[in-house]
């Protein structure tokens, strides 16, 4: 027992000594409480372990102030994004056409930027391109009637400004549709709803294109070029008329794509009981190849760089023989090219995709890529002279027998679009 009071000893005259100095303070209404302190242990550890709930408390507290601080940083976060969106948007709305008849500016009501909405769900996403394409189509009613009300110097830069503006919006409503079917391999589309903003998008570039060259009669109907913006499973262009069987033939057209990896399919001529009966295409890392009746031979075009090609190939039935010529000059050459099988008729004739079945059944990792213009074909071998004539746009050029470029002979969808294009003037 001695031993334990001279044990505590120490303790306790350390806090009688305590005691005593704060004796000398104002404590008001304070109480002492009197805590039996180990021999062997230091005394601000002893007091650091007796304050638990207070150590506690400043742990709760720092970790508030963390998450006060990560909400903020948060907040700032979503300002800064609410406030590019609120930026695009009013880019949007300020796109502003004048009335018809009228010299002001006006916005265009319910011309709302949907694009940048994330839909929930595939019937979401279609309705809002839907209704953006709708937005579209009534600034260019707006474009129009104002052009027949108006002169041509103010309306021309109009029409140049929302086709920048349409050219845009296109993409990325194309590209919300591409990336919404990719990401539902499994799932049937919304076949009727994709097809109403197809339509529309078909029937906005027409009546562009009409504002552009000023009426349907003022521009020759073979100075036009198709463009293929995008790699789709819906954007084509179609032959208005089939063709006849031939023993031979020759097909030329030019050609500009910087596509990789293939270019894709320029053409396909698909008859009943046979999808590939005179396809070229460029698919994957493999060199572009014609087609005919499902044989195969390789061509040895070099086109993907991103400027103008001309290109033909020659091709008859017997023996198979055929020709390769790029930009005039004769490339490649061979033969047992499908012998003897003469190219069928009644067959459906695509610009843009690869066939596998009659008129449809397309793949979007075949589609053409780029430009195509001037394509032309005819039932027969031409000459190298007259090749020579297409390539350097001799004034002795033919135009095809069976197939003649021509607006009049082709129907465009999905949204590939038409553009002003004369040979030799607009390469490269």
């Amino acid at each position: 027992m001695p031993g334990i009071i001279e044990g505590h000893s120490w303790q306790l005259f350390l806090l009688s000594f305590l005691v005593l100095e704060g004796s000398t303070q104002d404590f008001g209404q304070t109480q002492f409480i009197c805590t039996s302190v180990p021999k062997d242990m230091d005394l601000c550890a002893a007091t650091m372990q007796n304050s638990g709930p207070a150590e506690d408390l400043k742990t709760t507290v720092m970790q508030l102030r963390e998450t006060v601080l990560q909400q903020k940083e948060t907040i700032m976060n979503q300002k800064e994004t609410i406030r590019e969106l609120t930026s695009k948007l009013s880019r949007c709305e300020s796109q502003s056409l004048p009335e018809a008849g009228a010299g002001g500016r006006r916005i265009v009501p319910g011309a709302k930027n949907t694009m940048g909405d994330v839909s929930r769900g595939p019937q979401d996403t279609l309705a809002q391109l839907g209704q953006t394409l709708q937005t579209l189509k009534q600034r260019l009613e707006n474009l129009e009637q104002y052009s027949r009300n108006n002169g041509t110097a103010q309306a021309n830069s109009l029409k140049d400004l929302l086709q920048n503006k349409i050219d845009d919006m296109e993409k990325q409503v194309l590209s919300r549709v591409n990336t919404l079917e990719e990401t539902k391999p499994g799932q049937k589309n919304d076949t009727d709803q994709r097809n109403r903003v197809e339509s529309t998008l078909t029937s906005m570039h027409h009546r562009i294109t009409d504002l552009e060259k000023g009426g349907k009669d003022n521009r020759p109907l073979d100075k036009f070029q198709l463009t293929f913006p995008l790699r789709t499973n819906y954007m084509y262009a179609k032959a208005k008329r089939t063709l006849p069987e031939m023993y031979a033939f020759t097909v030329c057209l030019w050609i500009k794509s910087n596509a990789s990896p293939g270019v894709g399919t320029p053409f396909s001529y698909a008859v009943p009981g046979q999808a590939n009966e005179l396809v070229l295409i460029e698919w994957g890392n493999n060199p572009m190849e014609i087609l005919i009746n499902d044989k195969v031979a390789k061509l040895p075009f070099i086109i993907n760089d991103g400027k103008w090609h001309h290109i033909c190939i020659t091709w008859t039935t017997r023996d198979g023989m055929w020709e390769a010529f790029q930009d005039g000059v004769l490339r490649g050459s061979g033969e047992n090219l499908a012998p003897y099988h003469p190219i069928k008729p009644q067959g459906v004739l695509v610009l843009g995709q690869e066939q596998d079945t009659l008129g449809g059944g397309f793949d979007a990792t075949q589609a053409y890529v780029g430009e195509l213009a001037n394509l032309n074909m005819w039932d027969r071998k031409l000459s190298i002279g007259d090749i020579y004539n297409l390539a350097t746009c001799n004034s002795k050029a033919q135009t095809g027998n069976v197939f003649s470029w021509s607006e009049s002979n082709i129907e465009v969808f999905g949204g590939a679009t038409k553009w002003t294009f004369e040979p030799c003037r607009a390469l490269n």
